[in-house]
Formats: C-alpha cells, structure tokens, sequence
C-alpha cells in the first residue's frame, strides 16, 4: 500500500471549516500539502498556507489536532493520505493565491463535497461539537 504523507490546517470560524478548492478540481480540501526534503512539519504547513492563502500560521500557537488516513482522492485504489493535522492562529487575511481558485467555510451539511480523508476530519470534528 502507498501512503501519501500530508499536513493540514484546520481552522474553523462560527462552526464552519476553513476549505479550498484547486483549479480545475471540483472536491474541496482542507489547506495543507506535503513536506519538502528536510522541513519540519511546522516549516511545510507554513511555506504550503503561505502559497495556498497569503498568511503566515504563528508558529508558538501550533497544536497537534490528529492524524487521519483514508483512499486517496483522484488515486488509483489502496493508495492512502496520511494527514496529519494542526490548528493555530495566523496573522494575514485570507485569499485564494498560487493554484487555488476558491476559499469557502464549509459546514457538516457539505460533507459530500470533500475528499474521503477530509470526510473523516469532519466526522470527528462534528463529534467533538466543533462544526456543525
């Protein structure tokens, strides 16, 4: 089994979930991507959201959320994501930059319209009462 090893931010605003769509995609994602060679995580999940939506994440304020596995979207079957997910505040203002093409707050409600490892996220956040 090949596993695709990414970061995500989860930010979330009024019970709504921070996501992003890329050009030419129509599932939305979590923001986030994978580690360059020697980065820390920290290090890849701020160059990542920087390009994604022109903010910077404070580092001090970072906490661990998770880690959730699922098939890849848009992969052949048995390849998986590993996301490994942190929260923190960001100084900035949020917007589309670099490939993607729109920044929405999704609800539980939006479930359909997301990645199958994202689905998870939001499985567990919507238990934890964190989205809704």
């Amino acid at each position: 089994m090949k596993i695709i090893d990414k970061l995500a931010w989860i930010e979330i605003r009024d019970g709504r979930i921070l996501s992003t769509r890329s050009k030419g995609r129509s599932k939305y994602y979590i923001p986030g991507g994978k580690r360059e060679a020697g980065e820390t995580d920290f290090q890849a999940l701020q160059r990542e959201i920087q390009e994604e939506l022109s903010v910077n994440l404070v580092e001090e304020s970072m906490t661990f959320t998770g880690i959730f596995q699922a098939q890849a979207d848009s992969h052949p079957e048995g390849v998986q994501v590993k996301m490994t997910c942190f929260e923190g505040r960001y100084t900035g203002t949020i917007a589309a930059s670099a490939e993607i093409e729109e920044v929405v707050w999704l609800s539980y409600a939006d479930r359909a319209l997301i990645s199958p490892v994202d689905q998870l996220i939001f499985d567990w956040l919507k238990e934890q009462k964190r989205i809704w």
